[in-house]
């Protein structure tokens, strides 16, 4: 297995850890998860510097990496649903989007199509990065007992749900946005997968 690919793995695998550190009951134990969620974003990055910079460019990882994705960032999103500082249907809606366009994208790769991300879909992948590190970084620091004493005025103000609700209603609409547009301007390639998996059962 080549080096991207098995950094995207070990991706996956980090993001169960980083689950299990953010709902444990010590504050060490939540800080260490801040830093292991750091550690596997930051694999995306070096694992795509790798297969651009070496050729380790393959189907599968082509296929894996977005995915591997998706899984962190819906993971940590959801766990803020759980934690009830934010509100579970706006992470349902960037999740069956990111899921739809997802396999849209893979299927594309696979059949040596692949898509170029918009600007907009970079800017709305960005948006959403910063929520999950606005809000993560706030509750790891909320749990520390120096913090909470001497910053408790602040955290609550950074925190306070009309905030958390004004920045999640930014993402779930940018994320509603660019995949709607994602749709139209792919129309061919979503007729084609049609026909591919659905014509053939009607023609039955």
């Amino acid at each position: 297995m080549s080096i991207p690919n098995s950094l995207t793995i070990f991706r996956i695998l980090l993001t169960p850890v980083f689950v299990l550190l953010l709902f444990a009951e010590s504050s060490f134990l939540k800080q260490i998860s801040l830093v292991v969620y750091i550690v596997a974003a930051l694999t995306d990055w070096y694992d795509g510097w790798v297969a651009r910079k070496y050729g380790y460019v393959s189907r599968w990882g082509q296929f894996l990496d977005p995915l591997a994705d998706k899984i962190l960032a819906l993971t940590a999103l959801f766990s803020f649903v759980h934690l009830n500082l934010i509100d579970g249907w706006m992470v349902w809606i960037i999740a069956v989007r990111d899921v739809i366009i997802t396999g849209l994208r893979s299927y594309a790769e696979w059949n040596d199509k692949p898509v170029v991300t918009s600007k907009s879909a970079q800017a709305k992948t960005f948006g959403e990065f910063i929520a999950i590190y606005y809000i993560l970084i706030l509750y790891v620091g909320s749990n520390v007992p120096v913090i909470r004493v001497d910053f408790k005025n602040l955290i609550e103000t950074l925190m306070h749900p009309q905030v958390l609700f004004g920045m999640m209603l930014l993402v779930t609409i940018s994320t509603f946005g660019t995949g709607i547009m994602y749709l139209i301007d792919n129309r061919k390639l979503i007729q084609e997968l049609y026909g591919r998996y659905f014509g053939s059962v009607e023609s039955e």
